[in-house]
């Protein structure tokens, strides 16, 4: 990799930057305590109508969509990857030299967050009667075990402006899904799905944060770092997504066509989110950089009107693809 800061510079900047995220915990993590958990929202087994709620339930989720079905199915086995994300997260250079220092308060408390995500997804599709759950779970297995490949490397600034974007992406898919299931009649499933939207907005707010105050002391080789990212493209934490019986990605693609299809997660809206990602990074007025750092800021300035360019001459795949997961 070019222009790398040296490692000693990393950590000082990380250093510098640790205080503020533990601080950044109070805007954008919650106490255990007033956060909503998976029981609030599902059937009560002790209460004398768990088998009429599940009914119920059971009966608003055929109204779903195969293709929305098969989107919620995908976010949730992403969902439920977290252990690939949470070792990723404490491989970044300087971020686990202290258990108890401000970057692993944060990531603990990330985790414990996002952790509820799966588990409310998942026992809401066990629950629906749509779903081969063991199928499912073999490709939640198959994800954990085949870990992914994002390019960030240890670097900790192309790790946050990872981050930022993947929590925008998340944000995005998990409002839309919200909105089609409120549309078919599920209005359990949109409240669920609504609540995980508003954890990844929050989520993706603190890592926004951050990479504007790196900015604010390492501007260069934050821009750098955001420049390579794009370069490479900002990829989806499942892009190894498999079903039994086939290779490591060979369900990916048919997961993003159904997204596609169904409007969750598009082209457009990936342009759309790095066009967020410059405002609220500030890129245009940043100053004082070098040739290489103003190189990367006019690359990043031109790329989302190149993209949507070739988003707008896309064609919405056809549907031609049954998952294992869904029963027929």
């Amino acid at each position: 990799m070019q222009n790398e800061i040296p490692v000693e510079s990393r950590k000082e900047v990380m250093t510098y930057l640790e205080p503020f995220m533990e601080g950044e915990m109070a805007t954008y993590l919650r106490p255990v305590e007033e956060l909503w958990q998976p029981s609030d929202f599902l059937p009560d087994a002790s209460k004398e109508t768990f088998f009429a709620d599940i009914k119920e339930l059971q009966q608003n989720a055929k109204e779903l969509p195969y293709d929305v079905l098969a989107v919620l199915i995908g976010d949730t086995i992403t969902e439920e990857a977290l252990p690939t994300y949470e070792s990723w997260l404490m491989m970044v250079d300087d971020v686990s030299r202290n258990e108890q220092g401000g970057w692993m308060k944060f990531l603990r408390a990330w985790t414990a967050e996002e952790n509820r995500h799966g588990d409310l997804l998942n026992k809401y599709l066990y629950l629906s009667g749509r779903v081969d759950m063991r199928a499912m779970e073999i490709s939640t297995q198959y994800l954990i075990h085949d870990g992914f490949d994002i390019q960030t490397y240890n670097d900790p600034y192309r790790t946050f402006v990872y981050t930022s974007f993947q929590e925008l992406a998340t944000n995005v898919s998990h409002r839309r899904v919200a909105g089609l299931a409120k549309q078919a009649g599920d209005k359990l499933m949109a409240k669920m799905c609504g609540v995980i939207a508003a954890d990844e907005a929050r989520h993706a707010k603190a890592y926004i944060s951050l990479i504007k105050k790196a900015f604010e002391v390492d501007a260069n080789q934050v821009m750098l770092a955001f420049q390579d990212m794009m370069k490479k493209k900002i990829v989806m934490p499942a892009h190894f997504l498999r079903e039994i019986g086939l290779q490591v990605g060979q369900t990916f693609g048919h997961f993003t066509d159904a997204a596609q299809r169904t409007g969750v997660y598009t082209a457009t809206d990936y342009v759309d989110i790095m066009k967020e990602l410059l405002v609220e990074w500030q890129i245009e007025s940043i100053r004082d950089l070098n040739e290489a750092g103003e190189k990367a800021r006019d690359y990043v300035m031109t790329l989302p009107d190149r993209l949507m360019r070739v988003a707008e001459r896309m064609k919405s795949p056809g549907l031609d693809y049954k998952f294992s997961w869904i029963h027929a």
